[in-house]
């Protein structure tokens, strides 16, 4: 199985989108798997999920998207992963970029001397079509688009896959869609299981079996700055989770 790099992205916030992303990559990493996840997202949620304080970062994405360290000094060591933190000086970053010659390039450049490093480098995006998420887009092999399954999920999903196309026909043709995963899943609600039919009948394979449910244990997990997989490892949403990364990998043959 070669190295693959996953944009985590939706513009839509509250679709579980970092939960998602701090999920699987804890999964892969229990599974044997070298993983490195790039926080992208000002809020940090996912460098706090991992248990860092983004308050107090030497170095984060920020400074490596404004050159002002190496990748290597950016990434912080966990147990079972490696992280690249975020906080609110991202916001300046994404700033100082436009003035840059290739602003969407800069994060597959910065990342490149690691990539070979990592089984798998997942990229947290934030809920926008900005340059930080044109950025993921550009340096990632595939895009994975968490949706919560209620009314305006598939209108808020074009916006986002005609950005994935403008990439793929700029800086980045090689740019997949890894799939669908539907989050928050509340199966006693019609809504909900027919805006996920939908979703099913329209994007086919594309669409993980595996379907995250709405679970109380994957919302408390961040406030002790750990996954839901190492805060209860039976609950169903971690449980959810672990399928998420046992799916991926079989469906990248690994």
């Amino acid at each position: 199985m070669k190295q693959k790099i996953i944009a985590v992205a939706n513009q839509k916030g509250g679709v579980g989108k970092t939960t998602t992303t701090v999920n699987l990559a804890v999964g892969l990493a229990q599974l044997g798997k070298k993983v490195l996840l790039v926080d992208l997202d000002p809020q940090g949620n996912a460098t706090m999920a991992c248990g860092a304080d983004c308050r107090n970062l030497q170095f984060s994405a920020c400074e490596l998207l404004m050159d002002e360290c190496d990748v290597s000094e950016a990434i912080m060591s966990f147990e079972s992963l490696d992280v690249i933190g975020a906080n609110t000086d991202l916001t300046a970053a994404e700033l100082q970029m436009m003035e840059y010659e290739e602003p969407q390039l800069v994060l597959k450049q910065q990342l490149a001397p690691v990539s070979q490093d990592y089984d798998f480098i997942l990229i947290d995006c934030p809920p926008s079509l900005s340059i930080l998420t044109v950025n993921a887009l550009a340096a990632a092999d595939s895009v994975l688009i968490p949706m919560q399954c209620e009314y305006y999920a598939l209108e808020g999903l074009t916006s986002l896959l005609d950005t994935i196309e403008r990439v793929k026909q700029t800086v980045n043709p090689d740019l997949e869609i890894e799939g669908l995963l539907r989050t928050m899943f509340d199966g006693r609600n019609n809504l909900a299981n027919d805006v996920a039919e939908q979703i099913s009948n329209h994007f086919g394979s594309k669409v993980f079996k595996t379907v995250v449910p709405r679970n109380v244990k994957v919302a408390e997990a961040p406030s002790f700055g750990q996954s839901a997989i190492e805060y209860d490892h039976l609950s169903r949403g971690a449980v959810a989770y672990k399928g998420l990364a046992s799916e991926l990998l079989r469906r990248n043959h690994g």
